[in-house]
């Protein structure tokens, strides 16, 4: 197979030259968060390795969504992973999609214009990969997003992006490891696994196919499961037996009955930034629920999702004090970010800032053969 076989490669590659030389000049300061999910939570300065900085769709506060060409950017950026969301093809091979239509992203109403359903849309299921390899992708046509009146993402129905397989970006990440000073590892959430189900397809067996052709198959390795299934989450530890960090996405707010019974199969929870966060007082003081604290209690890390410095709560004045609300106040693990560069530069900075100890919170490693006998 080769690296991409969709695309022009001079394009990304100019995407990622542009930024090597910011991406060397913050090489050397920035750090990891260990990734096995923790026994017990400490006090310690978690200012030398946390959050991680995941690329939400790639750097798509920059380029359109979950393209090889984001992907490339959110390396160059420094992101410590890389999200891909996974939905089937008609022939069951998983691409880098985050929607199950077509309509918002791609040309599909275009060039195929006798291929929607009766529901009035273009459902990527309906498709093979040659069929999708026809297609080109924008930006989100979709209104009502805070960030499109901001006039500042990549312009709509302009350049040449392609759907890819996740194979693809897999080869293409692992590729960039290889040639960059920067390790970057992939966040994988396996989308809608009910409508796949429906459709006679399989999701999480086809999606762990492909990860374990990679090399991805273990808590050791640089990944992340995700799934908003419950169901699923589980099936994927008991019955698919995959011992790879997995991440419950929740878009409700759950309580430590809950966090308990989630923690039986998962590593962590992925959730709404407002579940950490969620505003300030008349002092300016910061509003912290107790889903970090319970979540830690229960061994599960937390990720938030989305940091957008376009589209900042009312509440916080800047992407800076938003951020230390979030990590140093709140405690997370990990954001998901559409700017992934400015998370990366805040963490640098505020590295550099702190000596000695600081009110982060730094989580221990649980050992695998706990890890493994709970699971």
């Amino acid at each position: 197979m080769k690296l991409i076989s969709a695309y022009d490669f001079p394009l990304w590659l100019a995407f990622a030259a542009f930024l090597l030389p910011l991406a060397f000049a913050a090489v050397t300061s920035v750090a990891q968060v260990n990734d096995d999910a923790p026994s017990t939570v400490v006090p310690s300065d978690q200012t030398q390795n946390a959050p991680i900085v995941i690329g939400h769709r790639g750097a798509s506060g920059y380029l359109p969504e979950h393209t090889t060409e984001s992907a490339v950017l959110a390396h160059a950026m420094l992101a410590d992973y890389i999200e891909q969301d996974c939905v089937l093809s008609k022939d069951g091979i998983p691409v880098v999609l985050h929607d199950l239509i077509l309509d918002d992203v791609s040309n599909a109403a275009i060039v195929f214009p006798d291929r929607k359903r009766a529901d009035g849309h273009w459902h990527v299921m309906d498709f093979t990969l040659d069929e999708l390899r026809k297609l080109t992708i924008t930006e989100r046509r979709s209104p009502n997003r805070a960030w499109k009146d901001k006039g500042t993402r990549f312009p709509l129905e302009t350049g040449s992006f392609r759907i890819s397989t996740l194979a693809e970006h897999l080869q293409l990440i692992q590729g960039l490891n290889r040639s960059r000073p920067h390790q970057a590892g992939v966040y994988v959430e396996v989308k809608d696994p009910a409508a796949h189900h429906a459709a006679g397809l399989d999701s999480s067996k086809e999606i762990l196919a492909v990860l374990g052709q990679y090399g991805y198959d273990s808590a050791d390795d640089r990944i992340y499961l995700q799934c908003f299934d419950e169901a699923e989450v589980r099936r994927l530890r008991n019955e698919l037996k995959t011992q790879m960090l997995i991440i419950q996405l929740l878009s409700q707010p759950a309580d430590a009955a809950k966090l308990k019974e989630i923690a039986k199969v998962a590593d962590g929870i992925g959730v709404p930034l407002n579940h950490v966060v969620s505003g300030k007082d008349k002092e300016g003081v910061p509003q912290i629920t107790e889903l970090v604290h319970d979540a830690h209690a229960n061994a599960l890390q937390v990720h938030v999702w989305t940091f957008r410095t376009d589209a900042l709560p009312a509440f916080a004045e800047s992407a800076t004090e938003y951020l230390e609300w979030l990590v140093v106040a709140g405690g997370v693990d990990g954001i998901f970010a559409d700017q992934p560069d400015v998370v990366v530069q805040w963490r640098t900075t505020r590295r550099q800032q702190v000596n000695g100890g600081s009110p982060f919170h730094l989580l221990n490693e649980r050992s695998k053969e706990k890890s493994r006998s709970e699971k």
